[in-house]
């Protein structure tokens, strides 16, 4: 059964340093979360649910599935995300599932523990990612090599050809 995280989403964007100039506009630090979130998360191929308070804006609970293995929460006027998340992780863990928790939140953290989850504090959640970026940097785009023999458009054309455009050229 793959891990699950439930990960505090505005906890993890105010911890993040790279997220900083960012906090003039939630939705832009939204979108640069989730997009980091769902690659670290697909690369290591675990469930993730990111959760964000509505905080006072009068809507319902809204989720947006971005993949069998991703979605985002933002919880109901009036639900915090706190709640949502412990709830999400008693759910979880009744499926037999490994549960992870991001959040620095003492409040969240003694909840979570409570249910038999995992908890990691944003820093340390965000050093993960960090080491994972490293190493796919690392493997794919360290070591490339280009091919040995140069590919030139006057290889593909007949002479003809290849002196009207020499003379073109000259011009």
């Amino acid at each position: 059964m793959k891990e699950h995280y439930i990960i505090d989403g505005y906890n993890c964007i105010y911890a993040w340093k790279e997220l900083q100039p960012f906090l003039n506009d939630w939705a832009a630090a939204r979108d640069k979360f989730i997009d980091i979130v769902q690659e670290y998360g697909a690369y290591e191929k675990f469930y993730v649910t990111v959760v964000f308070d509505a905080g006072k804006i009068e809507d319902e609970e809204k989720i947006e599935t971005y993949s069998e293995y991703f979605e985002v929460i933002f919880t109901a006027f009036g639900e915090t995300a706190d709640s949502r998340i412990e709830k999400l992780a008693y759910e979880s863990v009744r499926k037999n599932r490994e549960v992870h928790v991001v959040s620095s939140d003492a409040a969240v953290e003694s909840m979570i523990l409570g249910a038999g989850a995992y908890r990691h504090p944003a820093q340390e959640f965000r050093r993960a990612v960090q080491r994972t970026k490293k190493h796919l940097r690392e493997k794919y785009l360290s070591n490339v090599t280009l091919p040995l023999i140069r590919h030139e458009v006057s290889d593909k054309i007949d002479a003809e050809t290849l002196a009207k455009l020499d003379e073109l050229r000259r011009r």
